[in-house]
């Protein structure tokens, strides 16, 4: 526990390394420490506002190609990147226009364009072919071998197309009665289990050249409901949660693990006034310093209803930054996210994070 905390306090001095995605024997770390030349040039404190805010957000929008009024603000410099779901996809083919145009708009020496999905496995899943089998299928196997080729596998699918960030694995516990596992989105009710498979799923895709991200923070295997359509109170104690919940971001941070979503779920024994998603008191207390996380993390989608309930684009926005998230994620709404934006740039715009979500973006 000693060197988690002292590793996590080291990053809050200097921006640690993320992961370059390359060759069996694991990634190599680069530096991105605060106030270094960022890729285009120039450090984050010669940014406008608007550019530093703008590369916290991760877009969606609606239809097969991307909305000129997206491009321009990805030329701008103003974009972090973008996720695609079935709403945008036609055919693999005409996914390779889209996510190749994204990525002709960035400005001269800018890093890649983030370009995520959710390609968990199973009824999460935007594209056809690779992953095969769900999470729980997966577990039910309990082959680690078989969970890496599955994410190799899949991150051959998704390079394929432009994609360059998997929002998964899931690792959440699959606790009986509860949604993760009836939905069949977790590996197992066994958090070394979980821990087990769910690295070995996430070296593949990085190994495959993807990013993978850990989800949801802190976790959301005491969930009763689906988190896009109801919020849930996740009633377990601060000891279970440190004790089972954590033991997979516990050890792929060991890893150095690049992405961690954060869960817009309520968790009283950890903060009784705010959920994760907009708590300094989990997302740097709990993820940072307890866990020992050291990478980019990105909200759970700030559109969806358990999150609207919380506020304005704008409110959520400030509040998600503010509480800790390095990249905000609006799914739902392509509106919403410029909101989300302006209003960051208003305030005080976090350089340190954009350095490390620079970082992230060099390795893509």
């Amino acid at each position: 526990m000693r060197a988690r905390l002292a590793a996590a306090a080291l990053a809050a001095l200097a921006l640690l390394a993320l992961l370059a995605a390359s060759g069996a024997g694991g990634p190599e770390p680069r530096a991105a420490a605060q106030g270094a030349a960022a890729p285009d040039g120039r450090t984050p404190e010669q940014r406008t506002p608007a550019q530093l805010a703008g590369q916290r957000i991760v877009f969606g929008f609606n239809g097969t190609e991307a909305p000129r009024s997206l491009l321009r603000r990805i030329r701008r410099g103003e974009a972090a990147g973008v996720i695609l779901f079935a709403r945008n996809i036609r055919s693999r083919a005409q996914v390779r226009r889209l996510t190749g145009s994204l990525q002709r708009w960035r400005p001269p020496g800018d890093p890649p364009l983030i370009v995520s999905v959710d390609q968990e496995g199973g009824i999460v899943k935007r594209l056809a072919g690779a992953p095969r089998r769900s999470a729980a299928e997966l577990g039910r196997a309990g082959s680690p071998r078989l969970a890496y080729d599955e994410g190799r596998n899949t991150a051959r699918n998704l390079r394929g197309v432009g994609v360059n960030v998997n929002f998964a694995p899931v690792v959440d516990i699959g606790r009986p009665g509860r949604i993760m596992r009836a939905q069949g989105r977790a590996f197992s009710s066994s958090p070394a289990r979980v821990t087990r498979l769910a690295a070995a799923f996430a070296d593949g895709l990085r190994d495959g050249g993807v990013i993978p991200c850990a989800k949801h923070f802190p976790g959301l295997g005491g969930a009763r409901h689906d988190q896009d359509r109801r919020n849930n109170a996740i009633a377990l104690s601060a000891e279970r949660l440190r004790a089972e919940d954590y033991a997979p971001y516990e050890h792929m941070a060991e890893q150095r693990l690049e992405m961690v979503m954060t869960s817009t779920a309520d968790y009283p024994a950890l903060d009784p006034d705010r959920p994760a998603v907009f708590s300094q008191r989990i997302l740097v207390g709990e993820l940072r310093e307890r866990v020992g996380f050291s990478g980019v993390t990105v909200t759970d989608s700030l559109g969806t209803q358990s999150a609207t309930r919380l506020g304005s684009p704008e409110a959520r926005a400030v509040r998600a930054a503010r509480a800790g998230n390095d990249l905000l994620l609006f799914a739902s709404d392509y509106r919403a996210g410029v909101r989300g934006a302006e209003a960051l740039a208003e305030r005080d715009p976090a350089p340190e994070a954009t350095a490390r979500v620079d970082a992230l973006r060099q390795g893509l």
